[in-house]
């Protein structure tokens, strides 16, 4: 394994299963991270799974990433809408960034429905649940062209 994506996640992502899942469902973090991992196998790359309730841990983690990492996959949650730092922090990062959130933040009230961290994402998954996560791993992939050749044209390549 020689790409590595890090996937970072914000504030109270670790009580996923049991905060609202009306809204987040009941998958917690500790599955998706497996799921990432696994899935991370499977791409052929190594994942560094984080989550933090600290903006300034979550801007470290970015910066770090700067040198260590080929992608990002965030989800920023309430980060996601007021978080200057965590922007800036992501504006100097010159990789793909895939900005991932569980719900869908367009149907949500009016504090979550505008992520200012998009206008710096490569592309925004919203609204697939935990699987978000999954897709944001495969579009980071195909965006570096390493998707595994054992997966079907439609999937690897997509419409020409």
């Amino acid at each position: 394994m020689h790409n590595r994506f890090m996937i970072l996640n914000g504030s109270n992502l670790n009580l996923l299963g049991e905060r609202e899942p009306e809204h987040y469902g009941y998958t917690t973090l500790a599955a998706i991270e497996q799921s990432c991992k696994d899935y991370g196998k499977i791409l052929g790359v190594e994942v560094d799974f984080r989550q933090t309730n600290h903006e300034g841990v979550l801007v470290d983690s970015i910066h770090e990433a700067r040198k260590t990492c080929d992608v990002i996959v965030i989800n920023p949650a309430g980060f996601s809408f007021k978080s200057i730092p965590v922007l800036d922090a992501l504006k100097t990062y010159d990789n793909p960034i895939f900005e991932v959130h569980i719900s869908n933040i367009h149907a949500r009230d009016k504090h979550h429905q505008h992520s200012i961290l998009s206008e710096v994402s490569t592309g925004v998954i919203c609204g697939l649940g935990p699987y978000g996560y999954m897709v944001g791993m495969q579009a980071a992939a195909q965006k570096l062209g390493i998707l595994p050749d054992s997966l079907p044209d439609p999937i690897r390549i997509g419409p020409q």
